[in-house]
């Protein structure tokens, strides 16, 4: 079973990916993360973000892992937190409008998925990676409930930020994951439309556990 999750940053994808892989049984895969460690990787080795082709040639030899305690391996270390800072956010989206990375990146994908029931989300799951998935979703919530929910987010993990640096990070982020030429973010008829902003976690879980029939 596939199970696709498509959604702006923010609407609460990787959170409820999360729990609905741990009730039914599904390994999570965050496909965002795959780009994020990439970014980190770019990042780390001062690697040009306009420089394209070292960027694909990073790509190509990357080596990213995820466990059943829904931790993001890069290289064999623990790099869980480091690829949810701000600088790594801006980073990825630029790595992932790189048509060649992408490509790199969803066979990626694709190969983690071969040999079990998995729960997928990120930007273009149900559209590019998985349009054949048994099921699809599009979670979605108000700017201003996504920005409050990363500031959140941010003070548990001791990230410093403010609210409207956030919200402006959002923004551009939406803009910019809409407009790509390749795998942009995009709603469908086939998709199950979820609008989070007043839901708890649970009534969204349970709302996608019922879908799914699990």
């Amino acid at each position: 079973m596939i199970v696709a999750i498509d959604g702006p940053a923010g609407s609460g994808k990787g959170t409820i990916s999360k729990i609905v892989g741990e009730k039914c049984n599904l390994l999570y895969i965050d496909t965002g993360a795959t780009y994020r460690c990439l970014a980190l990787k770019v990042l780390e080795n001062n690697i040009d973000l306009e420089d394209k082709d070292a960027i694909i040639d990073a790509a190509s030899k990357i080596n990213v892992r995820f466990t059943l305690d829904a931790k993001t391996y890069l290289d064999d270390i623990d790099v869980s937190s480091k690829i949810r800072t701000p600088e790594v956010s801006s980073a990825a989206s630029k790595v992932s409008s790189i048509p060649k990375v992408r490509e790199y990146m969803v066979d990626l994908q694709r190969r983690m998925a071969n040999s079990d029931d998995v729960i997928m989300e990120g930007r273009d799951i149900t559209t590019v990676v998985f349009p054949n998935a048994d099921y699809k979703f599009y979670l979605d919530a108000s700017i201003n409930e996504r920005a409050n929910r990363r500031y959140k987010q941010n003070l548990e993990k001791g990230i410093e930020s403010s609210l409207e640096e956030i919200k402006k990070s959002i923004e551009e982020r939406d803009y910019a994951d809409m407009h790509k030429e390749v795998g942009s973010l995009m709603r469908t008829d086939e998709q199950t439309y979820i609008d989070t902003s007043n839901m708890t976690i649970d009534e969204v879980v349970e709302e996608i556990r019922k879908v799914i029939g699990r």
